[in-house]
């Protein structure tokens, strides 16, 4: 039995998540930790909240909300949406909480013995009328390049330009409006990541079979303009992780907190231990410590192309550069932007289709199918109402949703209330389950190389491939003039429905379960096709399913599309 830690990029905390964000990290994580499980594999699949940086602060602020007060809030509304989408996490942590601040403050010690820690001085916003200094995104004014007049201090988010604070027309504060702002001087710690340039390149050439994607990525970072840069660890804020050394505040940071995306890859760890803490597990250390027994451990990470960087190689620093025993990444599976309908998903613009939206309108395998199968891996993807209409449609209510109903109700209809009894396969058949056994191992072999997209289609192939069965044996013509051959061929389509349980779980839970119910069978993954066609011997109970997915129809489309149109209240 192999052992796979699976961990996903950890959703920010400021507000309800998009689609786009969803396919780009928790949903095909869930898929591949789902299918790891059908294969008897052990599996450890963890995600958080991340709730530190700027931007929790500023959405506490607009909410009226004391910080703390809206991430336990917000973790609750995500953990439930998490619940909607059927992701399967072991534990879905915090990264507030108290062993995320004690491990990357000792993260933060140990790297520092190494002399992988600076003190640097920059010149950063102070606001005389707020009494601090401003991160970027407390600083607003017009874009030098657009015109637009509510660029942020990092970002225009109407042209894209990245910008520093400085660059801005008419800067002011975004807590108090106030235009009195003035560079200062101010200490941070860095971490020394160009120290690890070679040692780091030399380990990600070691991860041969990465993505296309999260190499490019790794590489440019590595090798462009100066190679890796050393990266500021500390901000001037109020809500975050204390900079500490030992148990005492860090000499000349007092009063700073680490930089959010120097703890939020550590709260991976941090997240194992508060699963124990949970009682849902014990010993986190077999699977994150190499002495303890994560030798064996196969890990993989799931995330967007825009944290690459931070996961291949910051926190890669950080473990490496701590000189412990710490498991580093084995595989990470990067994915590029969904874009919705003509634009782009933004969550701090609003624009898009969000997590909880969806639910209110249809069920999670409606979307889950959909994303899956046009998961964004080899380019940027789009979400129209038009193809998402088309997708349902025609690959589940038609292909899937019609292979169980026509055989379960004919079944019931002519042959009775059990599985019926018949003659034995013939020549059809023995092809038929040649050729649907050769699609199942091409359908693992994609699954094992989270492939998804490609293992989307071989899905919707191996679903059609019994439609077309069905419809050349065609049972229900058959009976009349042999009723034995068209029982032994509804035999086979039952045991079709039970067989595409199993193999659609991993995409589409809760119809899986629908059918596993109607059939009355137990999960097992199909390693042997042929014994699973036999799963259902006759006079075995089964159930005439519900209808698995209903049709979307024009009305409703343009209806979504009008409701929809970009923009969140």
């Amino acid at each position: 039995m192999a052992r796979h830690l699976i961990t996903s990029a950890l959703p920010y905390i400021n507000g309800i998540k998009h689609l786009g964000n969803l396919v780009g990290s928790q949903l095909p994580a869930d898929l591949f930790a789902r299918y790891r499980r059908a294969r008897g594999d052990e599996v450890l699949f963890l995600c958080a909240t991340d709730e530190h940086g700027t931007p929790a602060e500023l959405a506490a602020a607009k909410a009226g909300q004391p910080v703390a007060e809206y991430c336990a809030e917000l973790h609750e509304v995500q953990a439930r949406l998490s619940e909607g989408y059927r992701l399967s996490f072991d534990h879905f942590g915090r990264s507030s909480g108290p062993h995320n601040h004690h491990l990357t403050q000792h993260f933060a010690g140990r790297l520092d013995a190494a002399g992988l820690i600076a003190e640097v001085e920059t010149m950063q916003m102070y606001s005389p009328t707020d009494g601090r200094f401003l991160p970027d995104r407390y600083i607003e004014g017009t874009c030098p390049n657009c015109g637009f007049e509510s660029a942020r201090g990092d970002q225009c988010d109407n042209c894209t330009k990245q910008l520093d604070p400085t660059d801005l027309i008419y800067p002011h504060s975004t807590i108090s409006g106030a235009t009195d702002l003035e560079l200062r001087p101010t200490k941070h710690l860095f971490l020394r990541q160009s120290l690890m340039r070679e040692r780091l390149r030399e380990w990600i050439t070691t991860r041969q079979h990465w993505p296309v994607l999260t190499t490019s990525i790794a590489l440019k970072w590595l090798d462009d303009g100066e190679g890796l840069q050393d990266r500021g660890i500390t901000r001037d804020l109020d809500w975050g992780i204390p900079v500490m050394k030992g148990d005492a505040p860090w000499p000349g940071m007092e009063g700073k907190v680490f930089y959010v995306w120097f703890d939020a890859p550590i709260e991976y760890i941090a997240c194992a231990r508060e699963w124990v803490d949970a009682g849902k597990g014990e010993d986190w250390e077999r699977w994150w410590r190499t002495d303890k027994g994560a030798d064996d451990v196969r890990y993989t990470q799931f995330m967007g192309k825009d944290n690459v960087p931070f996961h291949s190689l910051s926190f890669p620093v950080t473990i490496l550069g701590s000189g412990e025993p710490w498991k580093l990444v084995d595989y990470i599976k990067s994915f590029n932007y969904l874009n919705y309908d003509g634009g782009q998903f933004s969550t701090s613009r609003g624009r898009g289709v969000f997590m909880d939206q969806a639910l209110s309108i249809l069920p999670a395998d409606y979307w889950r199918w959909w994303l899956l199968s046009h998961a964004p891996e080899t380019a940027d993807a789009e979400f129209t109402w038009e193809n998402f209409q088309a997708s349902v449609n025609k690959d589940l209510a038609d292909v899937l949703g019609n292979l169980a109903s026509r055989v379960t109700k004919f079944a019931r209809a002519r042959l009775g209330e059990t599985v019926p009894e018949g003659g034995a396969w013939g020549e059809r058949e023995r092809a038929f389950v040649a050729d649907l056994a050769a699609r199942i191992r091409t359908y693992e072999s994609h699954m094992d190389a989270i492939e998804v997209r490609r293992a989307a289609t071989e899905l919707r192939a191996i679903w059609a491939l019994g439609n077309e069965y069905l419809q050349q044996a065609a049972p229900w013509s058959t009976i009349k003039a042999d009723p034995e051959q068209a029982a032994m061929q509804a035999r086979l389509g039952l045991n079709l429905v039970a067989l595409y349980a199993e193999l659609s779980a991993p995409f589409i839970p809760d119809a899986a379960g629908t059918l596993r119910a109607a059939m009355h069978t137990e999960p097992g993954w199909p390693d042997d096709v042929e014994a699973a066609l036999t799963r259902l011997a006759p006079g075995d109970a089964y159930d005439v399913p519900e209808n698995l997915f209903r049709k979307i129809s024009d009305e409703e489309c343009a209806d979504w599309k009008t409701r929809f149109a970009g923009v969140r209240d």
